[in-house]
Order: structure tokens, then C-alpha cells, then sequence
């Protein structure tokens, strides 16, 4: 069996993980599932890096010890995991971890005896938050990265020679494009490189809480050389001392990181590898940042968003809260970039795509088939079979490449076709109307019509399971279907192995139950609260058990003003009214339109017709999020150029919040292409 290893970073746990956090590690799962349906043995590793100058001073301020610190935070990232129905996953930890201990100064030993490490004096600025040095000289200098002010430290330390690896490092990424992606993040790292590598010291004399550098007792390992070893001992590495898993699984098949840690991983960790005579990894993908509304969390700001409150608002409502928490994080950003969170694209997604797209389309269809077909799955003709297989023999093959290339958002795109097709074949044929058909041929259109829509659904349970895991098992359920979904195998012949006439369907039940945006909206934010209240109320505790208060203001919950009311706009007759032709309409495809950053180019059905028009939606919907989505247009609004393009009509909106947030007007029934609101 083929095997493949990836890893998420090894956290460090001096604050609890918050949605950050989580959309790294459900990105792994994400990966780890899918790789086990293509017939790999996955090892999929996390962990804590538990060492370092800042956890010291974080646990004195706790006032406990390093150890005791660092135990109870890495619990907090476990319990998550297990909240999020992380699956079989390794976890390892780097303090009080003799294995750990054994490799990391192992692979000192041999960077020493390489000749790669020695012994000077050094005068700089340190950055204790990131653990990096940011400048060798003395005048006040602040952190590249955070923008917090480095400290001024003269020691005596161990140091690599980093700089001996500046021309392999940059011949290994001409070799080898894929070590670093995405594309954009190679180039930043090759422009690092070729600006020159200084020698970078690998110890710490001031500091005790670390791993013991071998032969020195006054000195501890810098905190990132100890870390990145956890990608060997967590899979059996202690030196000369190497269980078969490692020997199987090294090198990784993915490092999967933030964007901020890219430097550690795709520069310093090559080398100490090679330092050690060890094969390198294979893939680091660095991903961009969670933001909130746009804005960095910050827990000074009070705008930190933690998993927990989303999962257990959603769950009260009787929704899978893991899954939907999933589904936004991944559909609403290309992996890869940076996104930004909001409660309120969280619930649009959700009813839009689950509640309204495949909650939808499974509970109709269940239902005509326990109506029409005695719940059963009718057997069709042999041409019916066919459509069905090449309905989704795109989305198949395409599946696959896009799990493969991490372009989740991809995946979901070409699922979403396949079951808007599905959609429009309902309407289309009207399976309602056909089983009052006394004619042959309308009982075979109606078996064909259920059991292609069958067919879809199935097929979407299989390349759902690993993004959707627990709305996936339960409609496979519904279909009748035996064992589990993640015994299916994804390849390029999925669509060859089709859902069996004859299998007695499930009761349907509401996997993804349409939730009111304004309950949700509260119920969220108060438990937001709730939340944070909480862990303030557990600070203000450790502080009063450290001897020190807890400076800065109560955090805030963003956005908790009600809707401002607008001026009352002046009465019209219906006649007026009348005058608008509203349509309904699916968006087919949409675009940017060069040279505009708020508007997208748009291909909406509305029946009889395609209509082009541009739409003013570009900084709040990306172009991938509109295909397949219902909306409302304005069909007889006069036509008009948009830099220099041509639209024909207008799509309907609300306006949300002070800053104008448009939400596009969409419908909770099915309503075909053209129907006109009145």
C-alpha cells in the first residue's frame, strides 16, 4: 500500500487554538481523508511545540511552571480536535518527551561533526515572541513579522552555518517547484534566499526551559530546531533509534503551515535536514490567514473567533455545527489565500448552499421516491444509466484533480453543478406531473428522472465524506446504502459503480434544516460572549494566582448594533410596482472584470434567455461562490455599459450593516428560471 504523510504545524500552546488554528488542522483532515479513499496508509501527525523563552514567561505569569503550563495548553488543543472530529490523528509533544529529547540532540551531533555548528558571541535584537532574531545590531529595532519591539541580548550561543546552504537550497527549488506552493510563496522564499543568508545561533544560555544541548548544560536548543524535529520523533525517530513507521513515512508527502512560518519550514529546515544526512520533504504549502470582517484577530481588539460557540449554536438548531463550520472555511476561501470570517457569511453559506442546494435536493428526492416508487430506487433503462454516468463524469475526474491540487473550493464548485443540474432536471420534468402519467413512457421518464437524481446524490456522498463527514454518512444512510462512506474508493471510475435498483431508501430526514438568519445571528454572538466572559473570568483567576493583574480593556463582541432603521421611503401604487419586472434566475458563470475591483461580470439564466450583467458584489463574493446560486434580477432595466462591458439588467440585494454589505435575495422553494416575483 501506498503510504502518505502530512502534517499540520506543531502548534504552540500559549493561548488557546482558535478558528486559525482549526482551519489548518481541518484542511489536514480534509487531505487525510481523502488520501485514505484513494488506498493510501496516511500518517497524519500534530502536535505542540512546547519550549521556548515565551512559554517560560507565559507560565511564570501563570504563576506555575513551564511544565504544568504547557500540559493544560496542549489539552485545550486536543479537547478541539476531538470537538471537531479530527480523525486518526498522531499527536506529539516536544517537553518531557525523552524520544523527542534523543532525536533533537541527535541531529545537533551530526550537524556538529558535518561541521555545520560553532560557538561565538552574539550582540542583537531578539524577537521573543517569534522566536527569531531580527537584527545583529544595538539600536531599537522592531519585529518583521509582529511589529512588537525585539529585545537586546548578548550571549554566548551555538551557531549553523545556514549561509553554506544559500546555492543547494536555491538549486533544490529550480529542481523541484513543487517544495514550495503555491506558486507565489516560492518566489518569496527564493527572493529571501538570494538576498543572502546570515548563520543563525541554534542555542540559548539565559533561557532553562528547552532541550540540553549535548555536551553543554549551561546552553538549551533553540526553540525552532527542537520544533521542526517533531516531524521525525512523532513518527519513531530517536536518532540510531528508528521504528519502522518512520522508515515507511519519511520523508513527509506535506507540511501543511500559515504563510508566517514559512521561512522556519522552507529555509532553515532544509538545511538542518540536509545537516543531518536526511532526505527532505516533498511538499510545504504555506496558506494564507483567518481574518475577522477583514481585521486581524486580536484578542485586544475582542474580535478572536473560537470554534466551540459556532459548533454548539449550530448544534442546538438540530445542524451539523462541524460541518457547516467546514464547509464555509473551505468554500469561501481559495486554500492558499487569506480569508476573513463573519458570522453572517457563515449562516448565508449554510442556507444557501447546504439548507437550500443539497438539503434540498436529498429531501425531495427521498420523498418522491418513497411517494412514487414505494421507496424504493427504480430501475431504469440502459440509456438512463448512461445519462447518469455522464452527468457525473466531470465532476469524477475533476474531484480528484482538485483534491489532489488542495483547491477545495473546486471540488465544491463542480459538486454544486452537478447537483444544480440535478435541480433543473426536477424542474424540468416534473416528476410530480409524470406519476399521474397513465402512459408508459411517463413512468419510465419519472423512474429515470428519480434515479439520476439518485445517482447524483450518491456520488456527492462519496466526494463530500472527506470536507463533509458527517452530513456525508448520514444521507448515505438515507440512500439505503450499507458500510461506510469512507470504504468507497475515489478515482477516476467512481461513475462506473452506480447506485443499485432496487435499494430501499431511508426516511428522508433534514440533514441541513434552513435556519433563521437573525436567530442564528444572536444565538452565535451570545455564546460568543458567553465565551469570552468565561476564559476572562479564568485570566483574571491565573492572575490573581501569578500576583498580577490582567491589563486591557473587556472585549467586545464586533457588529452587535441593531440594523440602523432608513428613513421611510414614500408610497407606491401596485401599478408602479408593476412597472418592475422581477425575474428569478441561476448564475451560470461569473468573472472579474479587469481594471474593476467591485464588479463581477455575470451569465444568468432567467429562461427564456442569458442575460450579461454586472454586478457591484466583487469585494464580498468571490466568482467561484455565485455559480449555481438562485438569485433575483431587475429583467427590464434599461441596458448600460460597466467599464466598457455590456449589462443587461440588475441583481437584487440587501444592504447590510454601515459599510453597505451587499447579500444577494435568493429563495428558500425551488423556483424555476423566469418565474416572475410579484
Amino acid at each position: 500500500m501506498e503510504k502518505f504523510y502530512l502534517t499540520t504545524p506543531i502548534y504552540y500552546p500559549n493561548a488557546r487554538p482558535h478558528v486559525g488554528s482549526a482551519y489548518t488542522t481541518i484542511v489536514c483532515d480534509v487531505v487525510a481523508r481523502y488520501k485514505r479513499m484513494c488506498g493510501y496508509d496516511v500518517a497524519f501527525l500534530t502536535g505542540t511545540d512546547e519550549h521556548g523563552e515565551k512559554l517560560e514567561r507565559a507560565a511564570a505569569e501563570a504563576g506555575e511552571s513551564p511544565g504544568e503550563f504547557v500540559a493544560e495548553k496542549r489539552e485545550l488543543f486536543k479537547s478541539l480536535w476531538q470537538t471537531l472530529g479530527i480523525s486518526e490523528y498522531r499527536f506529539v509533544h516536544t517537553s518531557q518527551n525523552p524520544a523527542h529529547r534523543s532525536a533533537v540532540q541527535w541531529m545537533i551531533g551530526r550537524a556538529d561533526k558535518a561541521g555545520y555548528i560553532d560557538k561565538r558571541k552574539y550582540e542583537g535584537r531578539y524577537c521573543v515572541f517569534d522566536e527569531m532574531y531580527v537584527s545583529d545590531g544595538s539600536d531599537p529595532v522592531n519585529c518583521p513579522n509582529c511589529g512588537r519591539p525585539a529585545e537586546l541580548i548578548s550571549e554566548e550561543n551555538y551557531f549553523f552555518r545556514l549561509s553554506a546552504f544559500e546555492d543547494r537550497l536555491l538549486k533544490h527549488y529550480e529542481d523541484h517547484p513543487e517544495f514550495v506552493l503555491p506558486d507565489f510563496r516560492m518566489n518569496e522564499v527564493k527572493s529571501f534566499v538570494r538576498s543572502g543568508l546570515r548563520d543563525i545561533s541554534i542555542s540559548r544560555r539565559r533561557l532553562k526551559w528547552g532541550i540540553p544541548w549535548p555536551g553543554d548544560d549551561e546552553q538549551v536548543v533553540y526553540v525552532w530546531y527542537d520544533a521542526l524535529t517533531s516531524y521525525l520523533s512523532g513518527i519513531g525517530f530517536e536518532g540510531e533509534k528508528r521504528s519502522k513507521d518512520f522508515e515507511k513515512f519519511w520523508p513527509a508527502d506535506l507540511h501543511m503551515i500559515g504563510k508566517d512560518i514559512l521561512r522556519f519550514h522552507a529555509v532553515y529546515w532544509p538545511a538542518f535536514l540536509w545537516a543531518a544526512g536526511l532526505e527532505l520533504p516533498k511538499t510545504i504549502f504555506a496558506h494564507g490567514w483567518i481574518y475577522y470582517d477583514q481585521d486581524k484577530m486580536s484578542k485586544s481588539k475582542g474580535n478572536v473567533v473560537y470554534p466551540e460557540p459556532i459548533i454548539k449554536a449550530f448544534e442546538e438548531s438540530g445542524a451539523p455545527g462541524n460541518d457547516a463550520l467546514r464547509y464555509y472555511l473551505l468554500r469561501d476561501t481559495p486554500f492558499g489565500l487569506d480569508g476573513s470570517f463573519s458570522y453572517e457569511g457563515l449562516i448565508q453559506r449554510y442556507n444557501s448552499d447546504l439548507a437550500n442546494g443539497l438539503g434540498n435536493l436529498a429531501s425531495r428526492t427521498l420523498a418522491m421516491l418513497q411517494q412514487f416508487c414505494d421507496g424504493a430506487i427504480p430501475l431504469p433503462d440502459n440509456a438512463t444509466r448512461d445519462e447518469a454516468a455522464s452527468d457525473a463524469s466531470s465532476v469524477v475526474v475533476g474531484g480528484p484533480q482538485a483534491f489532489d491540487s488542495l483547491d477545495f473550493s473546486l471540488v465544491l464548485t463542480g459538486l454544486w453543478m452537478l447537483m444544480s443540474r440535478a435541480d433543473k432536471l426536477i424542474v424540468n420534468k416534473k416528476p410530480w406531473e409524470l406519476a399521474k402519467s397513465a402512459l408508459p413512457a411517463g413512468q419510465e421518464s419519472l423512474k429515470g428522472t428519480l434515479y439520476r437524481t439518485t445517482e447524483t446524490l450518491r456520488i456527492a456522498c462519496i466526494l463530500l465524506y472527506p470536507l463533509l463527514p458527517s452530513a456525508a454518512e448520514r444521507l448515505w444512510k438515507q440512500l439505503g446504502e450499507h458500510g461506510r462512506v469512507e470504504d468507497e474508493v475515489i478515482d477516476s471510475r467512481l461513475h462506473f459503480r452506480q447506485i443499485e435498483p432496487g435499494t430501499v431508501v431511508g426516511k428522508p430526514e433534514p440533514i441541513f434544516p434552513r435556519l433563521d438568519r437573525r436567530a442564528m445571528l444572536h444565538r452565535l454572538r451570545e455564546l460568543a460572549d458567553q465565551d469570552r466572559a468565561q476564559e476572562e473570568k479564568a485570566a483574571k483567576g491565573v492572575s490573581a494566582k501569578a500576583g498580577s493583574p490582567i491589563p486591557g480593556p473587556e472585549p467586545q463582541i464586533p457588529n452587535r448594533e441593531p440594523l440602523a432603521s432608513s428613513p421611510e421611503p414614500p408610497k407606491i401604487t401596485i401599478d408602479d410596482f408593476a412597472k418592475v419586472d422581477l425575474r428569478a434566475g441561476t448564475v451560470l458563470s461569473a468573472e472579474p472584470i479587469p481594471g474593476a475591483t467591485k464588479l463581477l461580470k455575470l451569465q444568468v439564466d432567467i429562461g427564456a434567455e442569458v442575460r450579461q450583467i454586472c454586478a457591484g458584489i466583487a469585494e464580498y463574493y468571490q466568482p467561484e461562490q455565485l455559480v449555481g446560486m438562485k438569485v433575483v434580477i431587475v429583467a427590464n432595466l434599461q441596458p448600460r455599459k460597466l467599464r466598457g462591458v455590456d449589462s443587461n439588467g440588475m441583481v437584487v440585494a440587501a444592504s447590510l450593516g454601515e459599510d453597505g454589505k451587499p447579500v444577494l435575495a435568493t429563495f428558500l422553494e425551488d423556483v424555476p428560471n423566469g418565474a416572475r416575483l410579484k
